[in-house]
């Protein structure tokens, strides 16, 4: 009896050529005092430089990007609309006299919600948190379940919220550089109008008080539009924040800066994640290189409707790569074995491998792009005849 050996069809795809010199990579800036940090691009979800960015660390008021995500999905639904009225609870307006930042909402009042997410975005008001909390889950407590849940569901494997806020609690509470970045990701890619609409906001006015946001890049730096701020004793100053340079987004997030003083703080937190950013802008470039359903290659079938079948992608696929090395790039489809019909559109039958200089850049399933059913018995027949042969 013959036997059948499995095999591996490797093909090569061509790239074209990206003109420009090769640049020399340099490391990050080696003066940083944040204790935490991470560089990411957000199409590609690379890291480009991180320190200690999985280390468990308290979320302070980063924690109110998870409530602004939750409530920018309750949107995103219907549940709420921007104009919607929110009543203040006691609980809600006790917790803006408990924490440092507020809104300044008082007991009974109806704000809107659109005045409600200016202020947790732009005022870090905790009271503003609460409020938003009771609307979308009835009980703060419910909503902070929420909170998990979504983390968990984003890949946040070191996050846990004990509040809507990020003021320090009784229960555990902690996050990572990593997972902070893995939040503002989503919610840009997933709400952008919502984070051009409120992240890019540099004051905010209510009931009588103006207020800044605290995020001073948005006064340094053009190309920041969006970020959140923390500070507690424990946490010390941090920021999350993204910026945009010649079609290339970025995430940086510094955490556990300290600081003598807000204002000291304040300045070398916007200082070090400006830092990274000149840094990384200057050393990567990002590239969109293949759309969801384009056909990367041909696979045979065997037994079916049709001999061959498309293979590709779900997803658009970036990659971001040292400035001037994308002609260095290279490709190869892996097909995991025969393909015998029935062929499922969307399963897996291969992967794509993207390398520089051996090193993986990019891996990716291979999926049928289209169904192929099974052959009538005269093809099954012959197929049959063909692999006990070949």
């Amino acid at each position: 009896m013959k036997r059948l050996i499995p095999f591996l069809l490797l093909l090569s795809l061509l790239w074209p050529a990206f003109a420009g010199a090769v640049a020399l990579q340099v490391p990050p800036p080696s003066d940083l005092t944040a204790r935490n940090y991470i560089v990411m691009e957000a199409a590609s979800g690379s890291v480009l430089a991180s320190r200690d960015p999985d280390q468990r660390v308290p979320p302070a008021s980063l924690t109110k990007l998870m409530t602004a995500y939750l409530v920018f999905k309750e949107l995103e639904k219907g549940s709420l609309t921007l104009d919607t009225p929110i009543e203040v609870s006691e609980n809600a307006w006790r917790t803006g006299m408990t924490g440092a930042s507020r809104m300044f909402i008082e007991v009974g009042d109806r704000v809107r919600v659109e005045d409600l997410l200016k202020g947790v975005i732009v005022q870090s008001g905790n009271d503003a948190c609460v409020a938003l909390a009771e609307r979308v889950a009835g009980t703060e407590g419910a909503f902070v379940d929420l909170m998990n849940a979504q983390a968990r569901a984003l890949g946040m494997e070191n996050t846990h919220f004990a509040n809507s806020h990020g003021l320090p609690s009784e229960g555990q509470q902690y996050t990572s550089a990593r997972d902070m970045a893995r939040l503002m990701r989503a919610l840009i890619r997933e709400f952008p109008e919502y984070y051009r609409r409120f992240y890019s906001l540099r004051s905010f006015t209510y009931n009588g008080i103006s207020q800044n946001n605290r995020n001073l890049l948005l006064w340094r730096d053009d190309s920041v539009d969006g970020g959140k701020t923390g500070w507690t004793e424990e946490a010390g100053y941090n920021l999350v924040s993204s910026a945009k340079r010649d079609g290339m987004r970025l995430i940086v997030v510094v955490m556990g800066i300290d600081a003598p003083d807000h204002r000291q703080g304040g300045r070398l937190r916007a200082s070090e994640s400006q830092a990274l950013y000149n840094w990384a802008f200057r050393q990567f470039e990002s590239h969109r290189i293949y759309e969801a359903g384009q056909a990367l290659t041909r696979a045979r079938v065997w037994k079916g409707e049709a001999k061959e079948v498309p293979l590709g992608l779900t997803e658009p696929l970036y990659v971001t790569i040292p400035k001037g090395r994308y002609e260095d790039l290279q490709a190869q489809t892996e097909l995991t074995g025969r393909l015998m019909a029935p062929v499922q559109e969307g399963r897996r039958y291969g992967r794509l491998r993207v390398t520089l200089d051996g090193t993986s850049v990019a891996d990716r399933p291979l999926v049928a792009l289209e169904p192929v059913e099974e052959g009538g018995w005269f093809r099954r027949m012959l197929d049959t005849a063909w692999l006990w042969v070949f």
